[in-house]
């Protein structure tokens, strides 16, 4: 017959609670979500003809820093652009000239949406388009393209003979 302790009963339960709370800072952690809101935030709008990989909650980044998260990404009917909606944090405000681009963390890594914010004394307003965008670089077809000469450039383009050229 076990002995049951009250002590060794709440030790046990506060071990279990202690491990849940553990996976669940874990679980928030992986993610790269935060508690909460976090704060306020703005939307602003970016079309790309290519998004690559780009993935909802994809960070959006200010020289490696995150200032916020794709929020929705959409096919414009009219230029079968991606449009991608950005929530950015309302601690940074951006100049109407800045730059967006979809870039990827490493060689394999998690794509993310780059900005480079320019000089404009205006910024940005709360729903406004991102004028400037880059697509993303789909790496497997460079990768094919220089390794099947797609992508060399000192090969002459082909052309068909002139008239003067041709043999009767």
């Amino acid at each position: 017959m076990a002995i049951r302790s009250p002590r060794i009963e709440f030790a046990v339960g506060a071990f279990l609670l202690l491990a849940l709370a553990s996976l669940l800072v874990l679980a928030f952690v992986s993610t790269n979500r935060q508690f909460g809101d976090g704060g306020s935030h703005y939307p602003l709008r970016a079309s790309f003809t290519s998004i690559g990989q780009l993935r909802l909650q994809a960070p959006v980044r200010i020289g490696g820093v995150t200032v916020g998260r794709v929020a929705k990404i959409e096919l414009d009917p009219k230029t079968f652009n991606a449009v991608v909606t950005l929530d950015i944090d309302a601690r940074y405000p951006l100049p109407a000239d800045t730059s967006a681009g979809i870039y990827t963390s490493g060689l394999l890594g998690e794509s993310y949406v780059g900005l480079q914010p320019g000089g404009d004394p205006e910024n940005l307003k709360p729903g406004e388009q991102i004028a400037f965008t880059q697509p993303a670089v789909d790496l497997i077809q460079l990768a094919g393209k220089y390794m099947f000469g797609g992508g060399t450039a000192t090969s002459a383009p082909a052309t068909a003979p002139t008239p003067t050229e041709a043999k009767p």
